[in-house]
Parts: C-alpha cells; sequence; structure tokens
C-alpha cells in the first residue's frame, strides 16, 4: 500500500504577542522585540486528519487574558474539522500553550513522549515556579487521568504512529519534547514546534530562552536538519511567517505544504 501524501495547515488561535528578543534567541539583541503567535497545526492526508497540540481553552484564555484569543475549535470548524470527531491529537510537549486545550478533543488518542508525560504528572519539580508559569494544571491533571484509558498512547523515542507520520524526540525545551516528520507532496515536511519557536532559532541555530537542556536541544536541531527535506519544510512553532508567507485557505489558516 502506498504512503498517504499529507499536506499541513497552520491555525492561529492566538496572538500577535510582542517578546523579549533575548527570550526568543538565548539572551541576543538585547535591545529588540520579536512577535510571535499560538498555533495548532493539521495534518490531512489519505482518510486521515492528525492534530498536532490543542492550543489553549477558553478558560485559561480568560484567566491569562489572552490577545487575538478564537477557540481552537473554532478554527478547526473554519476547515470543516469538529474537534469533538478528531481521532489523533498529537502532543508535542506539556506547556499551557500546547496542552491546555485537551478537553476540546474528548474522543481522541493522544500521542506524547514517556518521558514528557513522566515529568508533568510524576515529579515534584514541575510543581515548583519555573515550571508552573509554562503549564496548565488542570490540563496536567486531564492527561494524568486518561492515563490507563487507552485515549494516552506513551512512546519512548522515536516512533512511526500512522503511516507517513513519525514522530521523533527531541528533547532541550522539555525533557521529552517531540517533533512531527510528515510525507508530503514535497518530501519530508517537519512539524517541529517549539525545538525552534521561529524560522530564525533554526538559521541562527540559537534555542529560546526557555530550556532544560541546551546539549539536548543543540543535539535536537541536528536531528531535525538531517531528517527533513529542505530547509523551508522545517516549520517553527510560533512564527508570525506562518500566517503571512503561506496562501491563506480560511480566516487564520494556511497551508504550508
Amino acid at each position: 500500500m502506498a504512503t498517504p501524501v499529507y499536506e499541513i495547515y497552520a491555525l492561529k488561535y492566538a496572538g500577535p504577542f510582542v517578546r523579549p528578543a533575548p527570550m526568543i534567541l538565548w539572551f541576543q539583541d538585547l535591545e529588540r522585540t520579536i512577535s510571535v503567535n499560538y498555533y495548532i497545526f493539521v495534518i490531512r492526508g489519505g482518510s486521515e486528519t492528525i492534530v498536532v497540540d490543542c492550543g489553549v481553552s477558553p478558560q485559561l484564555a480568560v484567566a491569562r487574558n489572552l490577545f487575538g484569543y478564537v477557540s481552537p475549535a473554532e478554527v478547526l470548524r473554519r476547515i470543516d474539522i469538529e474537534a469533538a470527531k478528531v481521532r489523533h491529537v498529537i502532543a508535542t510537549h506539556i506547556h499551557f500553550d500546547h496542552v491546555s486545550g485537551i478537553s476540546l478533543f474528548p474522543h481522541a488518542t493522544v500521542y506524547l513522549q514517556e518521558k514528557e508525560y513522566a515529568f508533568w504528572a510524576t515529579n515534584p519539580v514541575a510543581k515548583r515556579p519555573p515550571f508552573l508559569h509554562v503549564s496548565d494544571p488542570a490540563a496536567n491533571r486531564y492527561v494524568a487521568r486518561l492515563h490507563g484509558t487507552g485515549r494516552l498512547r506513551l512512546l519512548r523515542g522515536d516512533r512511526n504512529t500512522l503511516p507517513g507520520i513519525e514522530l521523533l524526540l527531541c528533547p532541550g525545551h522539555t525533557l521529552g519534547m517531540q517533533a512531527v516528520a510528515v510525507n508530503t507532496a514535497s518530501g519530508t515536511a517537519i512539524v517541529g514546534s517549539d525545538v525552534g519557536h521561529t524560522f530564525e532559532n533554526y538559521a541562527r541555530d540559537l534555542p529560546s530562552a526557555i530550556i532544560t537542556d541546551m546539549v539536548a536541544w543543540m543535539a535536537s536541531f541536528d536531528k531535525l536538519r538531517a531528517r527533513v527535506s529542505a530547509p523551508d519544510l522545517l516549520f517553527p512553532g510560533h512564527d508570525v511567517a506562518l500566517m503571512k508567507r503561506y496562501p491563506h485557505v480560511a480566516p487564520d489558516v494556511t497551508r504550508l505544504v
């Protein structure tokens, strides 16, 4: 059977936000600012629809006063996807802007690295201030309740999950960060999530300042560069260019490849 050929879509659900450049580019460009958006991604091909990351729940969006927020479920409806009917969700990592909206996908199997789950669910360090700042305790409890239900698929390292879809362990930003390699008409594309927040992270070989392991992060850069078919198929997690360089198919939705 032929491997499915997928398309990848970026869906903006909040932003833009202005951030100090040193936060995005490892303490570089101290006087500069960078604008970022918050996204989820959709991979479509054959008979499958896969959602990458869950965005932020409406409740947390109010609590954090997220500028330009639209529920991820609403943005998905703009391309005829009902969140409640999605069967596959890939959680790249357990930061609030990537997993808080998990309850919007009540029937999905969630794919997550075991290392990521173990840290956030069992390690007391995850409840200390630097980690609480980037997490959503309500979403973390939701993920923990999925354990043992059959809806949480914990992975150990690189793993083919569906034909033409490979999850790649890429630690650094978090202990169990993962990216998604996708078979497309242009070759292997990668939804890199926060392995690189912007295209500039990859171009300048600089991670962000939100980091757990610098050495591992640099190895993850190398891993994704070696795996992707071309540099312009390595898509970052927050770059505003995802809404500017690519064709719009609906409001706040672009087709990347």
